[in-house]
């Protein structure tokens, strides 16, 4: 007996394929719902309107009275919270995790005693054991809360450091405060005054149980090249022609470690530190006999950025309320295509033998 097999093509082409399709469309039309049940889901996906097999119907409309329980809450997942099975990556201590930018109004005293609200952005982070898979960033913006309509101080600041230590279980904290301060401050000859707004930064670091207070300010002003200024008094000595020396806006960023056995060191203190070191503090009101003195006063007050750093240094050392510190100056220049720059520090707690690739480019200060 002979046999005679079919040949039998096992890759289907398209048009066995669409024909497939429309055979298992045709089906479902007429099919009930438990042999819909028994559709391998794969399948299921394939016909266009039918629901997901073995998935139940789900309400659309957001339940407006929908009250949480305690009970509820304890059914709630909490992946951060998760055994450290759950963690990605290596199994080490990160020395930061937490919130940056996070924004609200904070009250402030001045020097002379009164009060200003001000927007801050705060920056809150703790240490992570290597064994926890991660912390709830909303507890650090809770503990903040709670201290935020009052006055604020260092001591308010270590108030919701306390916090969320304890909330989060951490052994290591930082907490940081950015705003834009404002100052009055009268014009050189014309007796006009206006206000001159400095970015402030306040910082609290507690590390392996010892706490820092820090203070960060950012004072801009004017640098006149002392080779430039004597270069064009040569050309105008020498040869009677009239040349200008380049001067350019500059920014240096203080720090300073506040030392806590002192009094306290006012936002105003560290101001005039930086004005009586460097007294080319960019105008707010300027009339013509003021452009005037400012150029007189940039004449008497050339400077490198070298010169900068030092003299920043030289007040910064003077100061009983300072302890460790650092200066960081850029020169922006308007004779060459690149910026000068110069950092100083005193003690280890900003020595550093790498810098922050982007650190200078957050020295520009625009209008």
């Amino acid at each position: 007996m002979n046999f005679h097999t079919r040949d039998v093509n096992e890759t289907p082409d398209r048009d066995e394929a669409a024909a497939a399709l429309e055979t298992l469309r045709a089906w479902a039309k007429t099919a009930s719902e438990a042999e819909i049940t028994q559709l391998d889901p794969a399948v299921a996906r394939l016909v266009p309107g039918l629901l997901p097999v073995n998935y139940p119907s789900l309400s659309r409309k957001y339940p407006e009275n929908f009250a949480v329980d305690e009970a509820y809450k304890a059914t709630l997942p909490d992946l951060q919270n998760g055994p450290s099975s759950l963690i990605r990556g290596a199994k080490q201590q990160i020395q930061h995790v937490g919130i940056s930018n996070f924004r609200l109004p904070i009250r402030f005293h001045s020097k002379e005693g009164a009060n200003l609200t001000l927007e801050t952005s705060v920056t809150g982070t703790v240490s992570l054991e290597a064994e926890k898979k991660g912390i709830n960033m909303s507890r650090i913006m809770r503990s903040f809360y709670k201290h935020a309509e009052r006055t604020f101080s260092f001591e308010v600041i270590e108030a919701a450091l306390d916090d969320y230590i304890t909330d989060l279980d951490s052994f290591d904290a930082r907490i940081q405060m950015r705003f834009s301060y404002p100052a009055r401050v009268d014009s050189l000859r014309s007796g006009l005054s206006g206000y001159q707004y400095y970015d402030i930064a306040l910082e609290l670091v507690e590390t392996n149980g010892v706490r820092q207070k820090i203070m960060h300010l950012d004072y801009v002003y004017s640098s006149t090249c002392p080779c430039s200024l004597e270069l064009s008094e040569h050309a105008r000595v020498t040869r009677g022609q009239l040349a200008t020396p380049h001067s350019q806006r500059s920014v240096a960023r203080i720090s300073v470690e506040v030392d806590c056995n002192t009094d306290c060191l006012w936002f105003e203190d560290l101001i005039g530190l930086c004005r009586q070191a460097v007294p080319t503090e960019t105008q707010v009101m300027v009339k013509r006999e003021d452009e005037q003195a400012f150029a007189e006063l940039n004449a008497a007050n050339p400077i490198f950025v070298e010169d900068a750093a030092r003299l920043f240094c030289e007040a910064l050392l003077a100061d009983h309320h300072v302890g460790d510190f650092r200066v960081v100056a850029s020169h922006q220049e308007s004779l060459h295509s690149h910026d000068a720059v110069s950092i100083l520090t005193e003690g280890p707690t900003f020595a550093a033998q790498s810098l922050d690739p982007k650190l200078f480019n957050t020295l520009f200060h625009v209008g």
